[in-house]
């Protein structure tokens, strides 16, 4: 029995250690990946190959495959959190530090609470929600305000915008995963979503053109190394451990990653990446980290689903 529980012990810390550090890390290998490859056939790549993978795994295993009605919605989800959320990040990773796009992603809950005043009226407004959305936009006014002398550039302001947008897609995924059918199989949805989410991130790199200057042959072994890094750690590695906390452990508990990620992501694009640590960049991830505690902390009205299962970043995502 207790080398049972000490076995179960060491999965749920090394499952931790996982969504914690290696979910954090994965923004530092989009920089990387993005100075060689263009941004959106890096994510293409990266989520059509997990996708397969996790496919494939799943009908091996004797899981049905996807409905056409379910497929559809993969793809609908596809379009909003591969091409636009991931879409916009890998494109903004050109333009502002990794950690920096990190911090900014970790304003998804601020997004969520207000799609969920809003629209899916599962919250009110409060002294505490207000004081959270209001610190979380502030923490964001800090990295991107000109006028503040915290030391350090403020970042790019098309970088900052499109990861604003990016968060605000997922807020829309997560409010869209409730109302879709999908399948039952929380890995083959999440599957059938990267994969359709890595298609349609081919046809836009192709509409935009990226295929014109992308030129597999000069691309250096460190961004290969990196898109490996994001498709295997990442996306395949990362979810697996995050799909088995969820079944092990609390949805509070896990949901912690989404605190952790950013401090993980600053710290590894300050020591490995050679990004620049400012007062600025610290106390904008201050204000954006204690927004998000507070409102991942505040309950619902009403039960609601669970969001959308792959990471920002990279929970899943990135």
């Amino acid at each position: 029995m207790e080398t049972a529980a000490h076995r179960a012990t060491w999965k749920t810390l090394l499952a931790f250690a996982i969504i914690y550090f290696v979910w954090g890390s994965t923004f530092l290998a989009i920089r990387v990946g993005v100075r060689e490859v263009p941004p959106l056939i890096l994510a293409a790549m990266r989520f059509f190959v997990a996708g397969v993978v996790l496919y494939g795994w799943m009908i091996a295993r004797g899981e049905r495959s996807p409905s056409l009605r379910e497929w559809r919605s993969a793809a609908l989800l596809g379009a909003v959190i591969f091409v636009l959320d991931y879409g916009l990040l890998f494109w903004a990773e050109q333009r502002v530090p990794s950690g920096v796009a990190a911090v900014m992603l970790a304003t998804i809950p601020v997004f969520m609470a207000l799609s969920e005043i809003i629209f899916l009226r599962t919250q009110t407004f409060t002294v505490r929600l207000v004081l959270a959305l209001l610190i979380g936009l502030g923490g964001v006014a800090v990295l991107m305000s000109r006028s503040l002398n915290l030391g350090g550039a403020p970042i790019d302001k098309m970088g900052a915008l499109a990861l604003i947008f990016a968060s605000i897609s997922w807020s829309v995924a997560s409010a869209l995963t409730r109302k879709l059918p999908l399948p039952a199989s929380k890995v083959m949805s999440s599957g059938a979503q990267m994969l359709a989410g890595g298609i349609l991130l081919t046809l836009t790199a192709a509409a935009l053109g990226e295929f014109r200057n992308f030129h597999p042959g000069s691309v250096s072994r460190g961004v290969w190394f990196a898109l490996l890094y994001l498709i295997v750690a990442g996306s395949i590695v990362g979810f697996t451990a995050y799909v088995w906390l969820i079944h092990h452990e609390s949805p509070t508990k896990v949901g912690t990653y989404a605190y952790v990620n950013p401090i993980v992501a600053v710290l590894v694009g300050y020591f490995l990446g050679g990004e620049a640590l400012s007062v600025r960049t610290i106390v904008g991830t201050v204000f954006v980290l204690i927004s998000v505690v507070v409102i991942t902390t505040t309950r619902a009205k009403k039960p609601v689903a669970t969001p959308p299962v792959e990471k920002y970043a990279d929970a899943v995502e990135s």
